[in-house]
């Protein structure tokens, strides 16, 4: 166990700066934290349930990684049913290549099924033309389906279709709301709706399970495309989307990147930092009361009581990628908390042989930063996903997937 105050300036490491700042451009910081924050202490996921130091990748394999995982699915997300293993997809949509867009468009439904009763989604697809399989982005929506149509602007800040596919990436989408709906009584329309038998336990799967869920299901598609390089493949999402982004690319490891925007309480940020302005857990139980599981929600204003904290979460990630992105206006999702979920995640990266993030220090707003097998960036303005956002997105990815950057893009 660790007690942290907050960042310090210690350096661990090189990090790679992803944005060169203007000739003469000065630095401008995200404001430092409050005085008097009360301590915390984290669990430190290098340590075993029976008290025993993880100091091999081996001993994370066999025993630590699982553990944590087991912990985050009893007290936090809760746990898929053994029976939702899959469900069947078909192309009901499609179109060719156009001049305005050099891609082909799929839109792939899929449908879950119990018995006779049944839950259909759907996923649009963008694929590239005239090159080698393609790494692939799977983006968590979580506004309007006009996203999801083949007839959807050429740019768009929150999916932007055509900047993914002008840097060699196939993108997929799919809507959260019809894997299972945001509500806290619509569980009977969902995926959840068709498992139920184990709804009265305190571990049961809450919506965000379930949408991680589908984005599993739109990689399972994914992989079966010709045009798709099914063993590069990343997750996306903003806000609840992030959280499920993380969560999806803890359980799943096929997802070799985690962009996780603004994703506050729940995602990436730590729970335990008492930081005026946050979402708490009692906070975000009371408003989404259906996101995670019920055993999370006796943990309100007891976060130092959870056997987790979320650096453990990105922790499960390792040594796969994840990038956590942070607006300087969302304070609800506590952005230095988002980064030191981060910071606090590096031991398990460099046990694994990554450097990590290689510092605890917050870059300056708008000049992202890239490790090794972790990535941070904070933007100017408010709680959204944005096109700087995906920019820096993308340029991890080409780290991620050993892409280099073709001229002019």
């Amino acid at each position: 166990m660790t007690t942290r105050r907050h960042s310090t300036a210690l350096v661990m490491g090189i990090v790679a700066a992803m944005a060169v700042p203007a000739v003469g451009e000065e630095p401008r910081w995200f404001a430092p934290d409050p005085p008097g924050l009360p301590p915390y202490t984290l669990p430190d996921p290098l340590v075993a349930a029976d008290g025993t130091r993880v100091t091999a990748p081996e001993q994370w394999w066999s025993s630590r990684r699982a553990e944590v995982l087991e912990l985050f699915r009893q007290h936090v997300f809760g746990r898929v049913p053994a029976a939702a293993t899959g469900a069947v997809w078909r192309v009901v949509e499609e179109r060719d290549p156009t001049p305005a867009r050099a891609a082909k468009w799929r839109r792939i439904e899929f449908t879950a099924r119990r018995g006779d009763r049944s839950v259909v989604f759907h996923a649009s697809v963008f694929t590239p033309t005239g090159a080698p399989p393609a790494p692939a982005i799977v983006m968590i929506a979580n506004r309007t389906n006009e996203i999801l149509s083949a007839d959807r602007p050429t740019e768009a800040d929150f999916w932007p279709v055509d900047t993914i596919l002008s840097r060699g990436y196939a993108t997929a989408a799919f809507m959260v709301r019809e894997v299972d709906p945001d509500r806290p009584d619509g569980r009977p329309r969902g995926v959840r709706g068709l498992w139920d038998d184990d709804a009265d336990q305190p571990d049961d799967w809450g919506t965000l399970s379930a949408w991680a869920w589908g984005a599993s299901r739109v990689a399972d598609a994914l992989c079966r495309l010709p045009e798709v390089d099914g063993t590069r493949l990343a997750v996306a999402g903003h806000s609840r989307g992030g959280k499920t982004a993380l969560w999806a690319a803890a359980q799943d490891e096929r997802f070799g990147l985690a962009c996780v925007n603004n994703s506050g309480c729940g995602g990436a940020n730590i729970l335990r930092r008492r930081f005026p302005g946050r979402e708490t857990v009692e906070i975000i139980n009371r408003g989404f009361p259906h996101w995670f599981n019920a055993r999370f929600k006796t943990y309100a204003n007891r976060e130092n009581e959870l056997p987790v904290d979320h650096h453990m979460l990105i922790a499960l990630v390792a040594p796969r990628w994840v990038h956590v992105g942070s607006a300087e206006e969302d304070i609800w999702a506590d952005p230095r908390g988002e980064f030191l979920g981060l910071v606090h995640a590096s031991p398990v990266y460099q046990l694994l042989g990554r450097r990590g993030l290689g510092t605890d220090e917050m870059p300056p707003i708008g000049r992202p930063l890239r490790g090794d097998g972790l990535a941070y960036h904070i933007r100017a303005g408010r709680h959204n996903l944005m096109l700087e956002d995906w920019l820096a997105y993308l340029d991890t990815a080409d780290a991620a997937f050993g892409r280099r950057r073709a001229a002019g893009r």
